[in-house]
């Protein structure tokens, strides 16, 4: 059964070899999770995670209520909003011939949500290309505090033999979309061809809890056909509310530089255990490649979950525990349960003489055709092309790993006419409307902070039937801004950073950037098109992320008693040289502070420097156009900063950049003092010129 991606073959790109924005479509393939626990006997009925989340009923519907009023009416739940009709199966056109739709009790005569616990070898692909969501489903299983998310009140939803009244034929499921926890409810009506399940179904002929979700999340995308091709990455967020990392083997070097690999493989390491998800696959380039096998067994194209990453200890014996070498190693899984990798640490290889008895049982070694191999960290990122880190962000304070401090700002691509109002400008490439687009500010407040930023549009797979398309090719731009800025971009200021542009349904980027303010526009890769997102940051510390809405100072009944700005000014210090060295080493610690007009902006300290990299901006709206701008330059010191001299720029209009000499203040300002500054300053009689 075919199972990729949506979209062309062609590749994506960090960067673009021009100085246009480049646009890549999504990979034809998609990559598996995290799966394959041994099955477990008894599920653990506590929580670990109790975590409060926004949950909110799909489509308005209450679990509780509707379970409620079958009961009372001694009726089983019929879903109105997913009918047993060819609409909730195909868009429009029958594809499988046909079928019938049968409860479990129709098809088992002691059916169970779970039969001997939970597990990722239940899962088996039906008459649909979904091995995206299959393996995605399978990693869930491995993590009981996810799918306990999923699966919420599991035992309460389970077949009572002791009470078969209490029965409602209705389940529900919990998907995390665009901010927030869904709640879908279902009916427990299954689409069969022949008596058997056409879709998901598992190993154990009474166990449904794989084709329940599956129906869950068929209904939550409109209908079975919106899962015929799709992105693992999608689901995983979905089930976890993570964010999903895109890695490019072939990019970015691992199969030549073993130090790179080295550091991949401690990324990989670190998700793992930290709970992530994380999935991988070999780039399929034409319709031809996709689930190509090649000689070394594994398939082109096709979805293969890690299921472990470790350090192998090499050796036997109490010997073994002294030696320093250890091997790097991950295990995959084929969701197909067969097809597996046959070279080196494959099941019956001769590497495994190698390790102890001790530790092949500690690792699950087993030697049959069930879709899970071993294999050399080396040999992983030699084969394979393209990696996903779904990692869950930890924002709890209550932890000893890393926390993240998270901004979530919803938004909207909306055209219009006018220029100010449009919110659909496009990328870059469109000089003269990108900066149309929603713009939103955040501050980085440490020296550097490392910045995880996830772009999500909203899923239109539900609106394929209604002709809108797919996702929407889109991406995002980081400019480096004044420190006090408040007001919109109108002029494009220091790209720091951006994402690709792909349509996809997230765009992700992680990246450092150096204390400052930011502001990060989103966009499609074409103008006018429209559609909804959801932005996070994650930053180490809160970044007061806001969005940007008014274009200019609003004009209020006060305007015409205090005043209304005629002008507006930015400065950028971008460095000072020479500067006196007044600390015992013959450095300072230099800062400076732009002033206008009552407000000020001031810049980080540099440490131990007399030619500071300032690169500090400030933004002024002016009304008393007469009044200076007066730049002051002051050395840090633990009981009492020391001025290091200044300069006063007079009212001018239009574009100046200089390098002047400091001098004194008050009756030394004819003095000139050691140092001199470069400016850029720039002024405009129009509020929206920058």
């Amino acid at each position: 059964m075919k199972c990729y991606s949506r979209g062309s073959d062609r590749r994506r790109g960090s960067s673009c070899p021009t100085s246009e924005v480049c646009f890549w479509d999504v990979k034809t393939q998609e990559a598996s999770v995290q799966s394959s626990r041994r099955k477990h006997g008894n599920i653990p009925t506590k929580v670990l995670n109790r975590t409060r989340v926004m949950v909110v009923g799909y489509e308005g519907q209450n679990f509780s209520a509707l379970r409620r009023q079958c009961r009372q009416n001694g009726r089983l739940f019929e879903d109105p909003l997913f009918p047993p009709e060819d609409t909730s199966l195909f868009y429009q056109d029958n594809k499988i011939g046909h079928v019938t739709w049968k409860r479990p009790k129709e098809l088992s005569s002691d059916p169970h949500l779970f039969v001997d616990g939970i597990s990722a070898h239940d899962l088996h692909q039906g008459q649909l290309g979904n091995c995206w969501f299959v393996a995605a489903c399978s990693s869930l299983a491995s993590r009981e505090a996810l799918w306990q998310k999923v699966i919420p009140d599991w035992q309460d939803q389970e077949w009572d033999e002791q009470k078969p009244e209490s029965y409602a034929g209705i389940f529900h499921f919990r998907f995390w979309r665009f901010g927030v926890w869904v709640d879908v409810v279902i009916d427990d009506r299954l689409p069969t061809a022949g008596g058997q399940l056409v879709y998901c179904h598992s190993n154990d002929s009474n166990e449904f809890w794989s084709a329940l979700v599956e129906k869950a999340y068929a209904k939550m995308c409109g209908c079975y056909e919106a899962l015929d091709g799709g992105n693992t990455a999608d689901a995983l967020v979905d089930f976890t509310g993570g964010v999903s990392e895109p890695l490019d083997l072939l990019e970015n070097g691992h199969k030549e530089d073993e130090d790179k690999r080295t550091e991949l493989f401690e990324r990989v390491l670190k998700v793992h255990v930290r709970g992530g998800l994380i999935s991988c696959s070999i780039r399929a380039t034409t319709a031809a490649d996709m689930e190509a096998r090649l000689d070394c067994g594994l398939v082109k194209g096709h979805a293969y979950a890690v299921t472990d990453v470790r350090r192998v200890r090499l050796g036997h014996g109490l010997l073994a525990f002294f030696r320093s070498d250890k091997l790097t190693m991950i295990r995959l899984r084929n969701p197909w349960g067969q097809r597996e990798w046959n070279g080196a640490w494959s099941d019956s290889s001769e590497e495994w003489k190698k390790v102890s008895r001790g530790e092949r049982e500690s690792m699950g070694v087993t030697v049959q055709d069930d879709g899970e191999f071993w294999m050399n960290f080396d040999d992983f990122a030699t084969h394979f092309t393209d990696l996903i880190l779904c990692r869950l962000i930890n924002t709890s304070y209550l932890s000893f790993h890393k926390t993240w401090e998270e901004a979530v700002m919803k938004g909207s691509w909306r055209r219009h006419d006018d220029p100010l109002r449009n919110r659909s400008g496009g990328c870059a490439n469109n000089k003269s409307s990108f900066l149309q687009n929603p713009q939103f500010v955040f501050d980085v407040k440490k020296p550097e902070d490392e910045v995880l930023i996830c772009l999500q549009q909203k899923d239109r797979r539900a609106s394929l039937r209604g002709g809108q398309g797919e996702n929407l090719a889109m991406g995002f731009d980081i400019h480096r801004v004044e420190m006090n800025r408040t007001y919109r971009m109108h002029s494009t200021q220091q790209k720091v950073g951006g994402s690709i542009f792909i349509n996809s349904r997230s765009v992700f980027l992680r990246t450092d950037l150096k204390q400052g303010r930011y502001v990060i526009i989103p966009t499609t890769f074409d103008p006018g098109l429209e559609g909804e997102f959801l932005l996070r940051i994650f930053t180490d510390v809160p970044s007061d992320c806001r969005k940007l809405t008014l274009d200019e100072p609003p004009q209020t009944c006060w305007s015409g008693l205090c005043g209304y700005p005629s002008l507006v000014t930015q400065i950028h210090v971008l460095q000072a040289d020479g500067l006196a060295g007044q600390d015992s080493d013959g450095v300072s610690d230099p800062y400076v502070i732009i002033r206008c007009e009552g407000t000020k902006v001031r810049s980080p300290v540099h440490k131990s420097t007399r030619s500071p990299m300032f690169d500090t901006k400030g933004i002024f709206y002016r009304k008393n156009t007469q009044q200076p701008i007066s730049i002051e330059l002051y050395n840090h010191n633990l009981l009492k900063d020391s001025f290091l001299g200044q300069l006063t720029l007079p009212a001018e209009q239009g574009t100046i950049q200089t390098t002047l000499h400091l001098h004194g203040k008050g009756g030394d300002r004819d003095n000139e003092l050691p140092g001199t500054i470069t400016i850029a300053v720039v002024t405009s009689s129009i509020l929206t010129g920058i």
